[in-house]
């Protein structure tokens, strides 16, 4: 059985950042720090885990965060050119999921002087991403964050980069919410503009993470950016924006589709055919045809309606395929559907709908109903 993830907190990286930290600094009570980070650590998940040894950094120092985020910095490892994999609490210095626990203590205490703080965050996410605890900053601190971040774009260092992107992702997972990004992404694009043609794959995923998240508030703004960056956009290039209309694409949003090359279909004929009763367990078998009145690139997919306790319907998208058809051709489409109980979602016995989508547009739709 695989050892619990919480564990990557234990006492060995906890005894590993006393160490550090006692030798960088006079001021440092690592009797306290031990007592405080360790107390009650095997019923504590992971996030609470990092959140008291965060408070054990507190009490072990005097309340000057000054002297607090001077000695972590000292404490941290030299090389700043690691892969994650690489990071860690070794005999040079204090990296890897140790850095999450200083962050934090910058996040809580270093809002009224960001400037220093900052900086901190910038030499720790150099050993540890530091995307959480920057998000603070860029809600209290939206301009002078904001040009911060543009010169992290420019680092030399990819972690910083991506910090840059990550940490001001509207809604970066675990992360507080950015509420003025989700009402107003408009400072995020020259920054991500910046970063789309990256060197590195790491920082362009983040980019691409960024702008999905601005298009589940502005999905047109997103649309709009993939058709002007799509231009003359190499591969590395064209990943990255299909990966940020991911969420788009599955929703048949009409411009993203279009940047793509996936205007509004053009069908004759079409059919789509399926059982009218479906058990819970059952394979679904679904069959769809049409002629193509023109020449032109589609991308198929079926919506599953499913009915929800209230009563009413709500659609999935399921991938289905991608084709090119010729004038006039006639194609037939087969697809079975595995109807399964998964553990995200409750069946509901009734009337449910099962539809096809071309290119975002729903052409054809059918009632079945579902029996448990």
């Amino acid at each position: 059985m695989a050892e619990p993830f919480k564990n990557i907190y234990n006492p060995v990286l906890i005894e590993g950042m006393a160490g550090h930290l006692a030798r960088v600094s006079a001021d440092f009570d690592r009797d306290v720090f031990l007592k405080t980070a360790l107390a009650g650590l095997d019923d504590l998940e992971m996030l609470a885990r990092a959140e008291q040894i965060s408070l054990a950094i507190d009490a072990a120092f005097p309340d000057d965060l000054a002297l607090k985020r001077d000695a972590m910095v000292a404490a941290l490892h030299p090389r700043v050119d690691m892969e994650l994999s690489e990071m860690g609490v070794d005999e040079q210095g204090i990296s890897g999921w140790a850095g999450e626990p200083m962050a934090r203590v910058i996040a809580r205490h270093g809002l009224d002087d960001p400037e220093p703080n900052l900086d901190a965050l910038r030499e720790m996410t150099m050993r540890f991403s530091s995307e959480f605890a920057v998000r603070p900053f860029f809600r209290d601190h939206p301009e002078l964050t904001m040009e911060t971040a543009m010169r992290w774009a420019r680092d030399e260092n990819v972690h910083v980069r991506r910090l840059a992107s990550e940490g001001s992702r509207p809604l970066l997972p675990w992360g507080i919410k950015l509420q003025g990004f989700v009402k107003d992404p408009s400072p995020l694009i020259p920054l991500l503009t910046g970063l789309r043609d990256d060197p590195e794959e790491y920082v362009r995923r983040s980019v691409a993470n960024n702008l999905n998240d601005i298009a589940k508030h502005q999905p047109d703004l997103v649309a709009d950016l993939a058709k002007d960056w799509l231009v003359d956009a190499g591969k590395d290039r064209a990943r990255l924006v299909k990966h940020a209309c991911r969420t788009l694409i599955k929703q048949g949003h009409a411009g993203a589709l279009e940047a793509f090359g996936f205007p509004p279909p053009s069908l004759d004929a079409v059919s789509l055919s399926a059982p009218d009763v479906v058990g819970l367990g059952d394979v679904m078998p679904i069959e769809f045809g049409f002629t193509s009145k023109t020449d032109q690139r589609l991308l198929v997919d079926y919506v599953l309606h499913f009915m929800r306790a209230n009563g009413k319907l709500s659609p999935k998208v399921f991938k289905w395929t991608e084709i090119s058809a010729k004038k006039g051709e006639v194609v037939t489409l087969s697809k079975s559907h595995a109807y399964k109980a998964v553990t995200t979602r409750k069946d509901y016995a009734g009337a449910q709908k099962l539809g096809v989508q071309v290119n975002g547009q729903t052409v054809a739709e059918l009632p079945f109903e579902l029996k448990l």
